[in-house]
């Protein structure tokens, strides 16, 4: 199976740390955040990686080049101009003939990609998101209100539970039947789309740990968390180094 990591972002929201290399590049322990998920990939047996890259991609192609020190297969798509969240697929439409991967390259997660891709081919659906669960915490009293009933309930500071996209998909080549060639896309607008014309999109359910490093504080919270979970046991030891 064939797998794209979005890597052409300039993480404008984790500067400082990205004002010399791209944030894929962002060192986790003694590795780039996108070694530590190359590796996981690796040890499911999934080594043909497409690397989505744009700003800095330099950078990225002189660190990894093509893949062979890490028993990988790695090739590289060039966005000229940003195209979004999901955009840059369709440069690359004719090399993702079957299911394939997607995953954003500032991922940190222990997510087990054959369970993954196994319920995806169960379900029958054209899409499957990986999703979590997050708490908000409201800190003022919530009123729910109509005009005919006033206020009939109130919730005082409460906290209120979501699935989030855990930036991990599964696709089948059909999606490329609702994007266009080389236009900007991000992947909600593709959700919406393929959701109004009737297809199914799956939602797969990962309870273990995650974190999309995105902002100097989830970088710095990575840093810290990746020595606990190398610590934690044998099985995060292997599925995150």
């Amino acid at each position: 199976m064939k797998v794209v990591i979005l890597a052409g972002g300039k993480g404008t929201r984790l500067k400082p740390y990205t004002t010399s290399f791209p944030k894929p590049l962002v060192p986790i322990d003694d590795k780039p955040i996108l070694e530590i998920l190359i590796n996981q990939l690796i040890s499911y047996g999934i080594n043909d990686i497409i690397l989505a890259v744009g700003h800095l991609a330099e950078l990225i192609k002189a660190y990894f080049n093509d893949g062979k020190k890490l028993n990988a297969n790695i090739k590289y798509s060039y966005e000229k101009e940003p195209l979004g969240t999901i955009g840059a697929l369709s440069l690359i439409k004719n090399e993702l003939d079957s299911t394939f991967l997607v995953i954003n390259g500032d991922t940190l997660s222990d997510i087990d990609f054959n369970k993954l891709i196994e319920n995806h081919k169960q379900s029958g659906s054209i899409a499957t998101i990986a999703l979590t669960k997050r708490t908000v915490n409201i800190d003022f009293g919530v009123a729910e209100w109509s005009e005919t009933q006033g206020i009939f309930k109130y919730h005082e500071k409460p906290t209120i539970g979501h699935l989030v996209s855990t930036g991990i998909y599964v696709f089948e080549p059909r999606i490329f039947e609702y994007m266009e060639y080389n236009k900007r896309f991000d992947l909600p607008d593709l959700v919406k789309k393929l959701i109004l014309n009737g297809e199914h999109v799956n939602g797969y359910i990962h309870d273990g740990y995650w974190l999309d490093i995105g902002r100097p504080e989830d970088y710095e919270k990575a840093c810290s968390d990746y020595q606990k979970l190398k610590r934690k046991n044998n099985v995060l030891e292997n599925t995150l180094i």
